[in-house]
């Protein structure tokens, strides 16, 4: 099994790290927050004082971390990753940020690397059921695949540095918007008559399906595990569904794609955000459609 160092033990890391500790990995971690460090002591995980102890030794050191800033002074820092690991080992950053950062990492920190950002939000982390979609060269993906097999089911070798990061700018561009009208579905049979669950019985099995109503339905009922059934208790908050949105419109900035869709989503997600609702399921912005009061012009 491998020595591994895990930097960022929060929702989202911490049943990642406890997965591959089940797998029977030993994983040294750091997280700034006290509390994540004694979750992780008490799954069995070693927790150190800093990013650079938990990857002195670490034959692979995985951060999942709030954006491209963290990352770049976890790795690049003085005394930070890079220096701290050792010649050989693997970093895996499975943060979700922005291309460039992405890249420019991966390129000064004088290690092989992935970026390797996640899909499946914190039920899929629980359940090792995630989806890595990573960028860098096929051989240290084929190093990294057995330590990503303990927390993912779906591995994907996008291209090279930030290729992983720029799927996933795509991937939850699409979430967000196919989120957005479902949830414009659901209000509007409300208005005709029909009952949540007779859309959904019909739509799950028709062309309109998506993800976004047979997993995350927004609305109670018919995906009885979906955050909707929790009063909207996040498995991917609205705060992080537009920090994404935000990378995605920048992404396409840089390469002048026209995303108009994914701009609106943005904007939605973002006034749900400035209202204070970013600490719930991105699903939640049925709430803010119930309203009524939005415009598209």
């Amino acid at each position: 099994m491998a020595r591994i160092g895990f930097i960022g033990l929060g929702r989202m890391g911490a049943p990642m790290a406890r997965n591959l500790l089940k797998a029977g990995h030993a994983v040294t971690g750091f997280d700034l927050v006290p509390e994540a460090l004694a979750g992780f002591a008490a799954a069995g995980g070693t927790p150190v004082a800093s990013a650079a102890a938990a990857a002195a030794g670490a034959e692979f050191v995985i951060t999942m971390l709030p954006a491209g800033p963290q990352v770049r002074e976890a790795v690049l820092g003085a005394g930070g990753i890079a220096a701290a690991s050792p010649a050989d080992a693997v970093l895996i950053d499975c943060s979700t940020i922005d291309v460039a950062t992405a890249r420019e990492v991966a390129a000064q920190c004088g290690r092989a690397m992935l970026d390797a950002p996640v899909s499946g939000g914190t039920m899929g982390a629980e359940a090792g059921t995630l989806t890595f979609m990573a960028g860098g060269e096929p051989e240290v993906f084929a190093r990294a695949e057995p330590v990503l097999r303990a927390m993912g089911r779906t591995l994907v070798l996008c291209g090279g540095a930030g290729a992983g990061q720029a799927v996933k700018a795509c991937n939850n561009m699409m979430l967000a918007a196919n989120m957005i009208v479902t949830a414009e579905a659901m209000i509007l049979a409300e208005k005709l008559g029909l009952t949540h669950q007779a859309l959904f019985d019909v739509v799950s099995k028709s062309t309109g399906q998506s993800w976004a109503l047979t997993s995350y339905c927004p609305v109670p009922g018919p995906v009885p595990a979906s955050p909707a059934n929790r009063d909207y208790a996040p498995g991917f908050s609205v705060a992080l569904m537009e920090k994404d949105l935000g990378l995605a419109q920048a992404a396409a900035e840089s390469v002048g794609a026209a995303t108009p869709l994914g701009a609106m989503a943005r904007s939605l997600y973002a006034r749900f955000l400035a209202e204070g609702q970013g600490g719930l399921d991105f699903s939640a912005i049925i709430q803010l459609l119930r309203r009524g009061d939005i415009t598209t012009g």
